[in-house]
């Protein structure tokens, strides 16, 4: 799923800043750094701990 929404979130941010700036939209770099958006947020779940929080 954090793939799917890497790329529906990069796409739309790739189409929405290309059509301001008046650039042709470019598929190709959105998949490229949709799957890296991707891998680092797998990671940075992966590193973070999941101790259970005690209540105070």
């Amino acid at each position: 799923m954090t793939l799917i929404w890497s790329f529906l979130l990069v796409t739309l941010l790739n189409y929405v800043v290309g059509s301001i700036a008046n650039v042709p939209f470019n598929l190709e770099a959105g998949i490229i750094v949709s799957v890296i958006l991707a891998v680092l947020v797998i990671a940075l779940g992966e590193a973070l701990p999941e101790e259970s929080v005690s209540d105070h």
